[in-house]
């Protein structure tokens, strides 16, 4: 299922993420030289409906076409298929940001069963296991989200990567089989989050911090100073529950969620905040799970009669309207404001 490739066939800088299809025939890995070793890793496109890292990245080897890149770059460019219809992926797909498993024993069956897992193992192997600078893997988000980057380890060089694009960091290590937490265990490794797609101010935010990772010599070994993060922590996932409805006011569904849900993300929801309403009142419709997957919705959220309203002082992200989205992936993640461990910010302090 994956093409590997040591160079940039003629026209490919030209195309939009969504016509990849005419010169691509599905994930494509590109090794390409640089004046630096060892490589940075870039990942775009594991959604199809986020093109800012291809726009970014197109634009960066467009400026080097004749001209030696100042690191060596392996650039994955991943879910095509989904890119050309512009949709996250596709009814026969896992999400591709869902598939980096591998080593994980007891899924060797669905692995064994699924080409896009043993993609995944082909392009973790090729690049990880044989020395990486840094792992960036970049994405747009669907709701009103600031500009943020996330790190799976709170680590000197993993914070480092991430403060360079945003002072906002969120910490996580839920979901699994995300490529920025398999990759972390070979490599400093960052998750952008770059707002809405095809918001040029996220491509050039975008286009700024990896050119600069381009050119960095060595991740700074200093700590991170206090000054410069605001540290967030996920502790839980939020989803619909299987076979329940959500929607908005022109809607009947089991969850009619507030009209101006997205505009929640990144503030601090006191104790009673309204999210929706309810259909049936005996039981909460969402499934919230923690860090260690418990179910915990009762611990976050209760009814008001038919209302829905948060039973603690919590902060949510990638709250969207998209209703689509919300299915494929989660309503939104809860967050809680982390303090940088001492170890980690006496250093600079």
């Amino acid at each position: 299922m994956l093409t590997i490739r040591q160079d940039i066939p003629e026209g490919l800088l030209s195309l939009q993420a969504h016509e990849l299809y005419k010169q691509l025939d599905g994930p494509t890995l590109f090794r390409l030289p640089g004046r630096r070793t060892p490589p940075i890793f870039i990942s775009v496109l594991l959604h199809g409906n986020e093109p800012v890292g291809w726009n970014a990245i197109r634009d960066i080897l467009y400026r080097f076409q004749n001209r030696e890149l100042p690191r060596a770059l392996s650039l994955f460019i991943g879910n095509i298929e989904a890119a050309r219809f512009r949709q996250r992926h596709l009814e026969h797909q896992p999400d591709f940001n869902r598939i980096w498993l591998f080593d994980t024993d007891h899924l060797s069956d669905t692995i064994n069963s699924m080409p896009e897992y043993r993609m995944a193992q082909q392009v973790y192997e090729t690049t990880a296991e044989k020395g990486l600078f840094a792992s960036v893997d970049v994405h747009n988000n669907t709701g009103l989200n600031p500009h943020y980057a996330c790190v799976n380890r709170l680590e000197t060089p993993f914070l480092h990567l991430a403060v360079l694009f945003s002072r906002t960091v969120i910490y996580f290590t839920r979901p699994q089989g995300v490529l920025s937490l398999a990759f972390s265990k070979h490599a400093p490794s960052v998750t952008l989050e770059c707002g809405q797609p095809d918001n040029p101010l996220g491509e050039a935010h975008a286009i700024e911090y990896l050119t600069a990772c381009m050119n960095l010599a060595e991740i700074p070994a200093h700590e991170v100073s206090r000054n410069d993060i605001e540290l967030f922590h996920t502790v839980a996932v939020v989803r619909i529950a299987p076979g329940k409805t959500v929607g908005f006011q022109e809607d009947e569904p089991d969850l009619r969620l507030i009209d101006n849900i997205d505009h929640l993300n990144f503030r601090e929801l006191p104790l009673n905040t309204l999210i929706g309403w309810q259909k049936n009142q005996s039981e909460l419709v969402l499934r919230t799970a923690d860090e260690r997957d418990r179910e915990v919705s009762d611990r976050y959220f209760h009814l008001d009669g038919d209302m829905l309203r948060i039973s603690r002082p919590v902060m949510p992200s990638m709250l969207t309207r998209n209703i689509q989205i919300i299915h494929q992936d989660c309503l939104c993640y809860l967050m809680e404001r982390l303090t940088l461990p001492e170890r980690i910010a006496a250093a600079s302090e």
